[in-house]
C-alpha cells in the first residue's frame, strides 16, 4: 500500500471531524442520554414508590374495613343487648298490668257476687215474708199449708 498524502489528508480531516464530534456533537448527545436515562430512573422509581403507596393504602383500607366491622359488630352487639333489656321490660309491665287487671276482676266479680248475694237475700226475705202472710191469711190447715210452701219453693 502506498502512503501518500491523500492518506494524510483523510487522516487529518478524519481528526478534524472527530475532535469537532467530540467538541460540538458528543456533548449533545451524551446530555440528552443522561435526561433520558435520568427519566427513565425517575419512571422506575415513580413506578416503585407508587406499588409501596398502593400496598400501604390496601392495607390502610383492610385496617379500616376491619375497624368498621368491629363497630359494626358492636353496635350489633349493643342493639341486641338493648333490644332484650327492652324486652324484659316490656314482659315484666305487661305482666304487671296482668296482674292488676287480674286483681281488678277479681274485685269486680267480689263485688257483683255480694251485690247479688244481698239482692238474693231481698228476694229471699221477700218471698218469706210473703209466703208469711199467705200463711197467716189462710186457716192453718195442714194440707193448705203444704201447698203454700210447695208454690213457695217453686217460686224461689
Amino acid at each position: 500500500m502506498d502512503f501518500n498524502l491523500t492518506l494524510i489528508g483523510q487522516a487529518i480531516a478524519m481528526l478534524v471531524f472527530v475532535a469537532f464530534c467530540m467538541k460540538f456533537i458528543w456533548p449533545v448527545l451524551m446530555q440528552a442520554l443522561e435526561e433520558r436515562r435520568k427519566s427513565i430512573a425517575d419512571g422506575i422509581a415513580a413506578g416503585e414508590k407508587g406499588k409501596r403507596d398502593l400496598e400501604a393504602a390496601r392495607v390502610q383500607a383492610q385496617g379500616i374495613v376491619s375497624e368498621a366491622r368491629g363497630k359494626a359488630a358492636k353496635i350489633v352487639d349493643d342493639a341486641n343487648t338493648r333490644y332484650a333489656e327492652i324486652l324484659g321490660v316490656a314482659k315484666n309491665d305487661a305482666v304487671k298490668e296482668r296482674e292488676r287487671q287480674l286483681e281488678q276482676a277479681q274485685a269486680e266479680i267480689a263485688q257483683a257476687v255480694n251485690r247479688a248475694r244481698d239482692e238474693l237475700r231481698g228476694q229471699v226475705s221477700t218471698i218469706a215474708i210473703a209466703g208469711a202472710e199467705r200463711i197467716l191469711k189462710r186457716e192453718i190447715d195442714p194440707k193448705t199449708h203444704a201447698d203454700l210452701i210447695a208454690e213457695m219453693v217453686a217460686q224461689v
